[in-house]
């Protein structure tokens, strides 16, 4: 009987024993568990925030070059040099999105001569940017920011004649407005459409004094021999408003014409100008592998102009005053941009971009100044990266 109580009592420290392991073991296993979930949500929340950010875009150098030799076609030694780049970026997080796009490029081309060896190919400055607010599925409240200029003098190369025709800020196109965007990414594209009906443009064509002297001096003095007579004088011009300001005013439409009291035609020369409108913009932008594409649409038509009726027998000219800006005559802004990526740093690209601005005049070739479709397109090989 003995014996049978002892073994009865090891029986019960033994269970006793399990059981308490079994319970340290429960709590271990659930302080673990609560650990490892603890890990994971951090993970997780980490995760998110990368995902948050989407950074892609090309850059890169393109060039070419052309030698003649005995060349019974004709032509010139040539070489040409783009650097460019076309950058995206998105943050896209819960309700928030806000995305930037930057397009510019800068080309300079030697030519095998003595008279202006180095010419201006290519120059281009595109900023944009927009905030938005989601309110419903891939719906935002946004607003838009966006610059266009130029870096450098931009001139007409004419053999013997090379006026400037352009600077920094001689244009620039400044847009800022409110309005509701739709986002959507779909297979690798992120697609975007924005309609804003408060849309301000400002338009400049802004030169200084210093300036406007110098490029007025050399306009009517720069190609004269030594000891030669001038055929103008451009201190007169100065003063007349038939100088290098007042020429890129009324080329790039910030003049503005108008009846005086005795019903004679004035102009009122201006550094900008401020409109308000309605604003379109539609983007695309893809990436396949070592394939990127993007391409914008931009579209601009103020609501009112105060317009410029013309008298009988009066010169036409007047006709691309600020009349044509007008709601209904759209400005147009169209780029596309191809890039392909081989050979880790070879990378041939394709860019286009198409315009069309009210009031910006254009001289044809029968020498007539109105207003045209612009249109420029780079096809190049070079070095480039994508991401």
């Amino acid at each position: 009987m003995k014996h049978l109580k002892t073994v009865s009592l090891s029986l019960c420290l033994m269970v006793a024993f399990a059981v308490s392991a079994q319970e340290v073991d429960k709590a271990t296993v659930a302080t673990q568990a609560d650990a490892a979930k603890k890990a994971a949500d951090a993970l997780k929340s980490v995760d998110t925030g990368e995902k948050a950010w989407k950074f892609d875009g090309v850059v890169g150098l393109n060039g070419a070059a052309t030698g003649l030799w005995n060349w019974a076609a004709g032509g010139k030694n040539n070489v040409n040099g783009i650097a460019f780049a076309k950058l995206h970026l998105l943050y896209h997080k819960d309700n928030i999105a806000w995305e930037t796009n930057f397009d510019t490029d800068f080309g300079v081309t030697w030519v095998d001569q003595e008279e202006d060896a180095f010419q201006k190919s290519s120059d281009n400055i595109k900023l944009a940017t927009k905030f938005g607010w989601e309110f419903h599925k891939s719906w935002y409240l946004t607003v838009l920011g966006g610059f266009q200029s130029q870096y450098a003098l931009g001139r007409d190369y004419v053999t013997g004649y090379n006026p400037a025709i352009s600077k920094w800020l001689a244009p620039s196109y400044t847009d800022i407005s409110v309005g509701i965007d739709w986002k959507k990414s779909y297979n690798g594209a992120d697609f975007s459409i924005y309609l804003s009906p408060i849309a301000g443009r400002i338009t400049t064509a802004y030169v200084g004094d210093k300036w406007n002297e110098k490029y007025t001096e050399e306009a009517y003095f720069g190609n004269l021999e030594e000891g030669a007579s001038p055929a103008y004088d451009y201190k007169a011009m100065l003063n007349n408003h038939t100088d290098f300001r007042s020429n890129l005013q009324t080329k790039y439409g910030t003049t503005v014409y108008y009846k005086d009291e005795d019903g004679n035609t004035q102009t009122k020369y201006r550094n900008f100008r401020a409109e308000f409108g309605l604003s379109f913009k539609g983007a695309i932008a893809y990436k396949y592998e070592n394939l990127t594409l993007s391409t914008t649409l931009g579209l601009f038509t103020p609501y009112a102009g105060k317009g410029y009726k013309l008298e009988d027998g009066e010169d036409d000219y007047f006709k691309y005053s600020n009349k044509n800006r007008q709601f209904g005559n759209f400005d147009v802004d169209w780029d596309v941009a191809v890039s392909y990526q081989f050979l880790k740093v070879l990378n041939v690209t394709l860019s286009t971009s198409l315009k069309y601005y009210n009031g910006t005049l254009i001289e044809g070739k029968d020498g007539t100044s109105a207003e045209r479709v612009q249109f420029k397109s780079v096809l190049g090989l070079g070095i480039g990266y994508s991401f």
